[in-house]
């Protein structure tokens, strides 16, 4: 396979190469330009005909009568996907990697091998040279480009139980940390067509990897206001915000600790208070953000451990894509040992004991880096 990826990328590149340089910088610079602006969640993905579209192309069609939502130069967009795929394959990456790996370069480069960028950035995603990815001889080979992305997600820690836009960050360290999500079907949509043209890579490597690939083609980009919670606007600390009311298919024991923990707004936070006694006068009856929880599940009749570092450990893992009320989230430090947890609301909204001097409050997920997400029902 690793030679299947460099062959694929040398058949690929070669039109790419000869082209005239007047036009490839001219469109390269219309790609950057509009890779910045681009403000659809492209989140009805008709994926059949993507795969049709991405098929007359790898099969030798100019473009010219090829369209995809969210591509416009697919003659050179889908031959670079399409390394980035077997690339993929090539190194037993998971389904959900490749996905992170297309969206990133979407958002990078609009899936072009740019010979220039911010600063010395170069390639199809960006890299930079003076940052150790390589040389610019290397970052402007798109089977290494690809292989150094891969190398540095799989050095995250807990990169699959993340979402696409947080893994994608935690790579590439953009100034625009949200840019990605709004790829996340587009790529889903493409890995998945192009998977199906390599021997053996329409198939996921697990049971596992399946659930995660259905689970971003289902829509988990969260770029829409209904899902991250920037629909309700500013919600002053300690009050619960105008139109929430806990979803109807709720857990019976979730909503418990909903209600419970929603009763302790605006009292203020206490490190390693017990939150036993959160109104009351003594300090260490307050809550911190790990006895929150932990209390709001013993008045719904769960049992969990007293601190982040154990807590994360609670229940089975969930996919922060498919949250559901009284899941718990975590966010600080690192997805194995986390420093913060909250517990999530429905409608994309959090309750939290967030630090020293702050009351227990609600806030919308999109202000959350999720490391690790876990269901204790």
């Amino acid at each position: 396979m690793k030679g299947l990826a460099a062959g694929i990328g040398v058949v690929f590149f070669s039109p790419i190469l000869i082209a005239g340089t007047g036009m490839m910088l001219a469109s390269a610079a219309d790609a950057v330009q509009s890779s910045g602006a681009f403000s659809s969640c492209l989140s009805d993905i008709d994926t059949a005909k993507v795969a049709e579209q991405v098929a007359k192309i790898l099969d030798g069609a100019s473009g010219k009568d090829v369209h995809v939502e969210g591509l416009d130069l697919l003659a050179e967009q889908i031959p670079n996907a399409a390394t980035i795929v077997a690339t993929g394959l090539s190194l037993d990456v998971p389904t959900k990697g490749q996905i992170i790996a297309l969206a990133t370069a979407m958002q990078e480069s609009r899936l072009r091998n740019l010979d220039y960028g911010d600063r010395d950035s170069l390639g199809l995603f960006q890299q930079r040279p003076s940052q150790g990815w390589g040389s610019a001889q290397q970052i402007r080979d798109p089977v290494y480009a690809s292989e150094q992305f891969y190398e540095h997600l799989l050095k995250v820690d807990g990169w699959q139980q993340m979402t696409v836009t947080q893994a994608a960050q935690a790579v590439q360290k953009s100034a625009l940390p949200n840019a990605y999500a709004q790829w996340e079907n587009l790529a889903t949509a493409l890995q998945a067509a192009i998977a199906k043209t390599f021997p053996g890579g329409g198939n996921a490597t697990d049971g596992k990897d399946a659930d995660q690939a259905k689970q971003s083609a289902s829509g988990t980009s969260g770029c829409t206001a209904s899902e991250d919670g920037s629909g309700f606007g500013r919600i002053p600390e300690g009050s619960v915000p105008k139109g929430y009311k806990i979803p109807a298919g709720a857990a019976p024991k979730a909503r418990k600790a909903i209600i419970w923990a929603m009763q302790q707004l605006g009292t203020l936070y206490q490190w390693g208070g017990s939150c036993t006694n959160a109104h009351g006068p003594d300090p260490m009856g307050r809550c911190d953000c790990s006895s929150l929880v932990q209390q709001a599940y013993a008045h719904a009749g769960v049992t969990l451990t007293r601190t982040t570092y154990t807590q994360v450990n609670e229940g089975k893992t969930v996919s922060p894509a498919r949250l559901e009320p009284g899941d718990l989230i975590f966010s600080r430090g690192t997805a194995a040992r986390p420093e913060h947890v909250g517990m999530y609301l429905g409608e994309g909204l959090v309750i939290e004991a967030p630090r020293t001097t702050k009351p227990v409050r609600i806030t919308p997920i999109k202000d959350w880096t999720i490391l690790a997400a876990r269901r204790v029902l």
